[in-house]
């Protein structure tokens, strides 16, 4: 192990931020660069390489968490990012994005703060691209064999990695007009910057694998003609049908998905548009949702200058502590403050909008809304406790409830759906149709960065085994699996 009193002689210190005065003016990540690698090696050193690893378990990948802060403790940085990329395509993205269930498994936390595993994890990546040793793994011969994968997002960037590495000539297609999926367009800049999407995209490049961008699968490319050119297919096109609020006044203009408002900042970083078609400079924003994807919103509505931002949650404030029925190692909802909510605004929780209010022009001026609470099970409203709050941009952030099913694609494969909608699969990942398979949001709902990478490397073991009868890769997550074998 590390350092065997690590855990005893030092305390937990996380990223230090930048201030929030300052990072607010601009959209580069909120941590101060640098800050991490001079404290890393102590806070790997209070890993205590558990007889039972149970962060293993909380990790969807199967990080091999204790062997890599044994070699970041003792500062062999090569040898730590071997073993970090042994389970782990995309560690940067991770160790920026993920919320981290393997440290609410880790051991120590059961009556301390637990190790910093997150940061140690993105310390050692950034260290590896600092010193040149992640370098493109080009297979040694190929197989002869064609797979096409659908989306660009962390499932078909995995997936079409370990495909490429195999030796399969890869192609990813993806409707938009830029490689990333929701990590390019979804996650606003001072999240992750995008300059570590396009370093892993040459790398890609570099090892074979090809790209198509502005090609959506089902409307200008049929998707029964695709599976007739690639010997397989993984469609990993995630689950991109945003959940709506149908109330009176959602027709006003400036409501809009949250998926409308954030790509278009993001598109302003990539000098596309001067300034965001959507913006809440001087505006009272509401973003409607309590999640990671309302955080960004709020972060986004800071940086564009608005009169006000307040966050709708129609669930009750989580505790700060875990509840009885969410123990350890399971992860736990507790209230978390973000870099966003840091920065500002207002956190209203169990309430739920009843409708909106328009101006002559018929844009939102208002939003109305009333106190809700659990009776018997059933979420029912308190009467007498209506009011009314400025909404002059509203951004809807409810969560996801499927993959696109209005351009043609699940219908011109002829795929089933299982009975929360998303594409059924069996244990390999395929599809009702024999070489189609699929990874991440599409097949499992919405879920985490983490999920969509283990599974693009499952799928990938699935198509690899398909088109030689065996696979060396890593052996698949099952659909209801919490960890990954390998």
């Amino acid at each position: 192990m590390a350092d065997p009193k690590g855990f005893l002689n030092h305390g937990r210190e996380v990223a230090e931020s930048r201030p929030v005065e300052e990072r607010v003016k601009d959209w580069n990540e909120v941590y101060v660069p640098g800050s991490l690698l001079p404290i890393i090696s102590k806070q790997a050193s209070r890993c205590m390489d558990c007889g039972i690893p149970f962060c293993h378990n909380g990790c969807p990948l199967g990080n091999l968490i204790p062997e890599w802060n044994d070699f970041a403790y003792r500062e062999d940085w090569q040898a730590a990012s071997e073993r970090l990329h042994a389970t782990n395509n995309f560690p940067e993205f991770t160790g920026r994005l993920c919320p981290a269930p393997c440290e609410s498994a880790c051991v120590l936390g059961i009556n301390q703060p637990a190790v910093t595993i997150k940061n140690v994890e993105v310390s050692i990546i950034d260290k590896a691209w600092e010193t040149g040793s992640v370098a493109p793994q080009a297979p040694e011969r190929l197989s002869g064999k064609t797979v096409a994968v659908i989306g660009s997002g962390p499932a078909g960037l995995a997936a079409a990695q370990q495909l490429t590495r195999a030796g399969h000539t890869v192609a990813v297609y993806e409707r938009a007009d830029r490689i990333g999926g929701l990590l390019r367009y979804g996650i606003p800049e001072f999240k992750m910057e995008k300059r570590h999407i396009n370093r892993r995209i040459e790398q890609m490049r570099a090892e074979g694998t090809k790209f198509r961008t502005g090609v959506e699968i089902g409307r200008d490319l049929d998707a029964a003609k695709l599976r007739k050119r690639y010997d397989a297919v993984v469609i990993a096109a995630g689950a991109t049908t945003a959940r709506d609020l149908p109330v009176p006044g959602r027709d006003l203009d400036g409501i809009h998905q949250a998926m409308e408002y954030l790509p278009l900042s993001n598109k302003v970083q990539e000098g596309d548009y001067v300034a965001p078609p959507i913006t809440a400079e001087g505006k009272h924003v509401v973003v409607i949702g309590g999640g990671d994807t309302g955080a960004d919103c709020v972060g986004t509505a800071h940086r564009q200058g608005a009169a006000s931002v307040t966050q709708l949650e129609i669930m009750p404030r989580p505790g700060e502590d875990r509840a009885p029925h969410q123990p350890w190692p399971t992860f736990p909802m507790l209230y978390k403050v973000t870099s966003a909510h840091e920065e500002g605004g207002e956190r209203v929780y169990s309430v739920s909008t009843t409708h909106f209010e328009g101006d002559e022009d018929g844009r939102v001026r208002s939003l109305h809304l009333i106190e809700v609470e659990f009776v018997d099970g059933k979420l029912t409203q308190k009467p007498g406790t209506e009011r009314v709050i400025p909404a002059q941009l509203v951004t809807l952030a409810m969560g996801f409830t499927g993959t696109d099913q209005d351009n043609g694609m699940v219908g011109q494969f002829g795929l089933d759906l299982d009975e929360r909608g998303n594409i059924a699969r069996d244990a390999d990942y395929e599809t009702n149709v024999p070489g189609v398979f699929v990874a991440g949001d599409a097949g499992r709902g919405q879920s985490l960065i983490v999920w969509a990478i283990a599974e693009g490397r499952s799928a990938a073991r699935g198509v690899d085994k398909f088109l030689t009868g065996v696979s060396s890769l890593p052996r698949p997550v099952r659909p209801t699996d919490r960890s990954l074998v390998v």
